[in-house]
């Protein structure tokens, strides 16, 4: 990969990952919002119930800032105005604010009940799920932030409402030859506050915080992978349109495409098809008349919507014969009726002709066709074979001494439809066949 490719796969690739993020960080905030929007409608309706308690009023006015805080995030996410630092900044307020819960909302209206029994009665997995919200942003940064913020705000919490205790116990007031009573006395008392419980949760939130940021990593990791394949793909599909316009030109353009697919010589192939050979009459007194460049010009120009005609009716450039050219019809390119396609394709080319101030002559013939390359094994040349070619080419010749504007063999004839059969120009020599040959086709006007 050059360096040019490198720093493009790192432009695109910070670009998807940046959209990725945005995505799953409004799906986190929107379901924080959502808990904290019930939440402030359940408390409204009980400040309202029972207006008597104050903490109730405090609640609801705290869950109403937290919500209007995630609807604002969620606004600016994605815009102009947003930062990195905001989710920083939220997740840290969520994370503190679940933490000075259990240090500052009374589990009781007793003066005489420790605040350490919120801690006993409800618990760490509160904090979970603010954590599990973060992996959604895919940053593991962030997934590390919002756990490291949750254990310091556990164990300030914990320390805030262990410090003012008189009298506090733990596990090491319990020998290891403990009763009954002696359990019942240390860890039931209202005064345990269990420091090696908040060790191990923390140390445990901290275990699986660490997981996740490594889950979220390889996500990410994935995440560059799949944006490089998918970067490689467009490549390889951009060098396969590329080599396929560039051969399209030398070669017909759905043998360049099975040539680029298949990625093999192509097999010779042997259908009964059609064979059209154009040529543009009095082309020699032209070409006197203009300058080689303009000669050039208009010949391009024609060409390419003659082709365009072929191309309508599914026929196969297969060769431009200096001002013409020939084209076959279910060979090798499947034509359900390559007879009316062929002559289809010659009223087009005659009307193409006549915008573009040219005289043509068509002949063309139906028989049995064999399509194939052949060349070395460093160069090779897609050609086609069969009688109905070589009398195409003398049939179009035949049309300047006949005075037609198209001529084509019995076969192609007899195969049209009764009312579409042309006028007979009846048995004809034609050079390099020992028989004459019924021929049919079109007056010149």
């Amino acid at each position: 990969m050059t360096e040019t490719e490198t720093q493009r796969f790192a432009m695109e690739a910070e670009r998807r990952l940046v959209k990725a993020e945005q995505r799953g960080l409004r799906l986190a905030i929107a379901c924080r919002t959502l808990i904290t929007a019930a939440a402030f409608f359940w408390y409204l309706g009980s400040t309202l119930l029972f207006p008597e308690f104050s903490t109730r009023q405090v609640t609801t006015f705290a869950l109403f800032a937290f919500t209007a805080i995630g609807v604002t995030h969620l606004v600016l996410i994605g815009t102009g105005y947003d930062r990195a630092w905001i989710k920083y900044g939220v997740y840290a307020l969520d994370s503190l604010a679940i933490c000075s819960l259990f240090a500052l909302v009374p589990i009781s209206r007793a003066d005489d009940v420790p605040q350490i029994i919120a801690f006993r009665a409800y618990g760490i997995y509160y904090l979970f799920p603010i954590i599990a919200l973060s992996c959604l942003s895919l940053s593991w940064r962030l997934v590390l932030w919002t756990g490291g913020l949750c254990v310091l705000g556990w164990w300030a919490a914990f320390i805030w409402v262990t410090v003012p205790m008189e009298r506090t116990l733990s596990w090491a007031d319990m020998s290891a030859m403990a009763t009954r009573e002696t359990y019942e006395a240390v860890f039931l008392s209202i005064d345990f506050i269990g420091r090696g419980n908040r060790i191990e949760e923390t140390g445990m939130l901290m275990f699986a915080t660490c997981i996740l940021a490594i889950a979220v990593y390889r996500a990410r990791a994935v995440f560059f992978a799949q944006v490089e394949a998918d970067l490689e793909r467009g490549r390889e599909r951009a060098k396969r349109q590329h080599v396929s316009v560039l051969l399209g030109k030398y070669l017909p353009e759905e043998i360049a495409k099975k040539l680029i697919d298949d990625n093999a010589p192509l097999k010779p192939q042997q259908s009964f098809g059609t064979a059209l050979v154009m040529d543009i009459a009095e082309f020699t007194s032209f070409s006197s008349v203009h300058s080689p460049d303009e000669v050039i010009k208009r010949l391009d120009v024609f060409l390419t919507d003659a082709t365009q005609d072929v191309s309508a009716e599914n026929g196969i450039v297969i060769s431009y014969l200096g001002d013409g050219f020939l084209v076959t019809y279910n060979a090798p390119v499947k034509v359900e009726t390559p007879a009316a396609a062929a002559i289809r394709t010659a009223v087009a080319l005659h009307a193409t002709a006549a915008r573009h101030g040219f005289s043509i002559r068509i002949g063309i013939a139906s028989g049995e066709l064999v399509t194939g390359t052949i060349g070395s094994d460093t160069r090779q040349s897609f050609t086609v074979y069969g009688d109905p070619v070589n009398l195409a080419s003398r049939l179009e010749a035949k049309c300047k001494s006949l005075g037609a504007a198209m001529l084509l063999d019995a076969a192609t004839n007899a195969a049209l439809s009764g009312g579409d059969q042309m006028h007979s120009f009846g048995s004809i020599e034609i050079s390099g066949l020992t028989k004459p040959v019924a021929v049919f086709g079109t007056k010149r006007q």
